[in-house]
């Protein structure tokens, strides 16, 4: 079991693509779309990609990388709708007509940019203590079982989180438990379909990287990110 304290290509990669993944989720979610008669929001596209690279993140390299990548997410996520916020506020120019549409993709209402950092952090941080905790009780058993329900918690989080603070009051609360419960299901699926995917990437990350981290003895604490 290799422990490192450097940032490697691969990480660096799944890095750059969990922050995009999150980015792109967070304006994805400012549309409520219903296909076959099942109503969710359209972040439910690309949103759980990210926790497929969080799986992966604390299986090969542990808690301490994806406590780091985590913050990175948050960060990016808060610059973006922190630049946001001041474009909308900017005057457009007269003869431009595409202000109304921009400024609905990108004037996020405070409420669902509050609900989005909170219920990310919460999810994310459950998602990899579970997938931490399991695979030292499993000594590194049984990776598709841990990915599952680590995913499980952590989307069952963020969504009771997200729902309620973002849309409490604006959505009948019936519809909200249905959206609640769909968005739990559906992502949950996507983590079972993609999961022979995830198992290579996995084998081939461990192979490449040499890194297969056991969180023995490291703090959970999620605001010790210099430690790595």
């Amino acid at each position: 079991m290799q422990k490192t304290s450097t940032v490697t290509v691969p990480f660096m990669l799944l890095g750059i693509l969990f922050n995009i993944c999150l980015v792109a989720s967070n304006l994805l979610e400012t549309k409520v779309i219903q296909v076959f008669g099942i109503t969710a929001t359209a972040g439910l596209i690309v949103f759980p990609i990210s926790y497929i690279i969080n799986d992966c993140i604390a299986e090969v390299w542990g808690f301490k990388k994806a406590r780091l990548i985590i913050w990175s997410g948050f960060a990016s996520n808060f610059l973006v709708i922190g630049f946001a916020q001041l474009a909308v506020l900017l005057p457009a120019a007269p003869f431009w007509e595409g202000e109304e549409g921009f400024n609905f993709v990108f004037g996020m209402a405070p409420r669902i940019a509050i609900a989005s950092l909170m219920a990310f952090l919460v999810g994310s941080f459950l998602n990899a203590y579970v997938m931490s905790k399991m695979k030292v009780a499993s000594q590194g058993r049984n990776f598709s079982v841990r990915a599952i329900w680590s995913t499980v918690v952590g989307e069952t989080a963020d969504s009771l989180i997200f729902f309620p603070v973002a849309f409490g009051g604006v959505i009948a609360w019936k519809e909200l438990l249905i959206m609640m419960g769909i968005q739990i299901v559906l992502k949950s699926m996507y983590e079972v379909i993609i999961l022979p995917v995830t198992i290579r990437v996995v084998k081939a990350i461990k192979k490449i990287d040499g890194s297969d981290v056991y969180d023995t003895d490291i703090s959970y604490n999620v605001l010790k990110v210099k430690d790595i």
